[in-house]
């Protein structure tokens, strides 16, 4: 389950612990902390400092979020409202304005060409991104498609989430065949 994306409810909000417990149909109740909540959901709320879990949800509000670690043992699975979908030049982080390189790409000049590359794009200032190691050596046109792609993904989830009733499944995670021809098949490739 770990990068699906669900609709759920929240079961249980629990101040002691700054977190909630989140239905999303599985065994265990999700676990999602204070930290990982949104800022879009702090809309509405006063608070002089940093706002409580409490006065950010309530029993029986529907979230859209992602799971970040699977259930293990007796643990339900960590939760997360910070969405992101990878793909093959990039990783897209919706509703964030963090845009990024990755570490992994240590060489001055690819990480400048990748940045200038990405500058040169008309990008919504609401869609974040990482480009990956893969985006290396990629044309402006590459990149944006892959771009394109990763919004059209979000803009079907969000249709989804609006259709489906939670607790509901909204998006799963490519499963390792299909993340293998995303991250390598190319126009190169002659045969499968």
């Amino acid at each position: 389950t770990k990068g699906n994306i669900y609709k759920g409810i929240v079961v249980r909000v629990e101040p002691g612990l700054q977190a909630a417990f989140v239905d999303y149909g599985a065994e265990r109740l999700g676990f999602l902390q204070m930290g990982e909540i949104h800022p879009s959901y702090f809309r509405g709320v006063e608070s002089g400092g940093r706002p409580r879990i409490s006065d950010v949800l309530r029993r029986g509000q529907e979230l859209l979020f992602q799971v970040v670690k699977e259930e293990r043992g007796t643990k339900g699975a960590a939760l997360t409202t910070f969405l992101s979908l990878p793909g093959r030049y990039m990783v897209l982080m919706p509703e964030s304005d963090s845009k990024g390189i990755s570490r992994k790409i240590e060489d001055e000049g690819q990480r400048r060409a990748l940045k200038e590359a990405m500058a040169s794009l008309d990008l919504p200032p609401d869609m974040g991104y990482i480009v990956r190691t893969a985006g290396i050596g990629q044309s402006r046109e590459e990149l944006k498609r892959d771009f394109d792609y990763l919004v059209r993904v979000y803009q079907n989830i969000l249709a989804l989430s609006k259709q489906a009733k939670a607790p509901a499944l909204i998006y799963t995670e490519s499963n390792l065949v299909i993340r293998s021809i995303r991250d390598y098949f190319t126009a190169d490739t002659d045969e499968v």
